[in-house]
């Protein structure tokens, strides 16, 4: 059951103490499991691949069964209903749309005589998406990571996704990536994929960079790989804040806050309001909608853990608590959202008012729902194209470009005590050259 805070009364608040206390990295059990699968992975490569696939998710393949075939591209595209393909492909299009706005161009200056100098962008050639299995294989995901790569003109994007234990993997999920523009799909998850993506296998191709959620020992691996190639951040469980006043609704509210409730017994759903009796109406919304929702265990594991409604002195006070959390979703469910948003220092998505409710971000309106958790939207920001893409800076001088600076640059070096650095500019500017 979901606790409500009154702050008012300074009544025990600890919910940020046990936000922070699931945040923690995973713990030297988890490392050594997730190193020892690593090192395994680089060593034997796909043999590796095919006995983690037995061990862990019971399902014997060998090393030419982990490439999606186009039969089962086919069977997978017979197994979905037309009108999943077309709301697929209306989420791809707003998507697209928003994702195009991030396109970043090389550019170059010649304000100075001699001078040339620029930055050249460019797509990374190829990237690695990882996509969870699990209860709910998330389509949603598929397009959030892979639209936004095409958008940048990544040339190879391959998808890790769990095998299931029928051998084949989902078909929504094969469906949502092959419309977004995927390259290649493979039938690995856990641990093991993250590898296989970071060292390359004898099937699956060595990535640029690693996108996509994923369990402890998921994130884990990413952590240890990062180097090897780049990743995109460290996400972890699913998290909202909802900031509201008298004028929100209390179903709408407890409909949100259960949604993210839903995703794992770790996520989060926190409402911050000045209007008791919200509070208590929120309550028994969240009561009443629970019972009925198909996932309520995990809801009511993820509502008693690590969620909670706080009753505060003021809206700017919900407010400051908000940014404290930093929310990966932030909800403003008040009677002028506009008014407060020069407010908000720290959300990856912010959703003003109340028909802008979360899961319009998680499946439909365009921005990213690759979202920084944990506290990071302090620091990170959401997924874009800027993401997929690399920038090269273009420096070039003539001789008497050089002539003009050269002095300087030879005292600058000689001062931290490099002489061939001034050298190099020097030996330019001897008589004869």
């Amino acid at each position: 059951m979901i606790r409500i805070y009154d702050i008012r009364e300074n009544k025990g608040f600890d919910l940020f103490d046990k936000l922070a206390n699931k945040n923690k990295p995973g713990d030297n059990q988890i490392k050594k499991v997730v190193d020892d699968i690593l090192d395994d992975v680089m060593v034997r490569k796909d043999a590796a691949l095919v006995d983690y696939t037995k061990k862990f998710d019971g399902v014997e393949l060998n090393a030419l069964e982990l490439k999606v075939t186009e039969e089962e591209i086919r069977e997978a595209y017979e197994s979905v209903s037309p009108d999943f393909i077309r709301i697929i492909n209306r989420a791809i299009s707003n998507i697209y749309e928003f994702h195009s706005k991030q396109l970043e161009k090389s550019w170059f200056m010649t304000e100075k005589e001699g001078v040339f100098l620029g930055q050249m962008v460019r797509p990374l050639e190829t990237v690695g998406v990882y996509v969870p299995g699990g209860t709910a294989p998330l389509a949603s995901s598929v397009l959030m990571s892979v639209v936004p790569a095409c958008v940048a003109g990544v040339e190879n994007i391959i998808v890790c996704t769990p095998v299931q234990k029928n051998g084949k993997i989902s078909p929504e999920v094969i469906v949502a990536a092959e419309e977004a523009g995927v390259t290649d799909i493979y039938k690995v998850g856990g641990a093991q994929a993250i590898g296989a993506m970071a060292y390359g296998t004898e099937t699956i191709p060595k990535v640029d960079k690693i996108f996509g959620p994923g369990n402890m020992y998921v994130a884990m691996a990413k952590r240890m790989v990062y180097g090897y190639c780049d990743v995109d951040m460290f996400a972890g469980p699913s998290e909202i804040a909802i900031v509201a006043d008298e004028t929100a609704k209390p179903d709408f509210v407890a409909a949100d806050m259960l949604s993210q409730a839903e995703h794992d017994v770790l996520a989060s759903a926190v409402l911050f309001t000045n209007c008791p009796e919200l509070a208590e109406k929120v309550k028994m919304e969240i009561e009443k909608q629970q019972v009925s929702l198909v996932r309520n265990e995990v809801i009511a594991k993820s509502l008693a853990d690590y969620s909670g409604i706080v009753i505060t002195e003021s809206l700017e006070e919900s407010i400051e608590l908000s940014n404290r959390m930093a929310p990966e979703h932030l909800e403003l469910c008040t009677v002028d959202p506009f008014s407060l948003l020069s407010q908000i220092k720290n959300a990856g998505a912010i959703f003003m008012g109340n028909y802008s409710s979360e899961p319009l971000g998680d499946y439909f309106a365009g921005p990213n729902h690759i979202l920084p958790t944990s506290g990071t939207a302090r620091f990170f920001s959401p997924l874009s194209v800027r993401d997929f893409t690399k920038r090269s800076s273009v420096i070039s001088y003539n001789k008497y470009a050089l002539g003009l600076e050269k002095d300087d640059i030879y005292k600058f070096a000689m001062s931290e005590g490099l002489d061939a650095h001034a050298n190099a500019i020097a030996i330019r500017f001897k008589e004869g050259k």
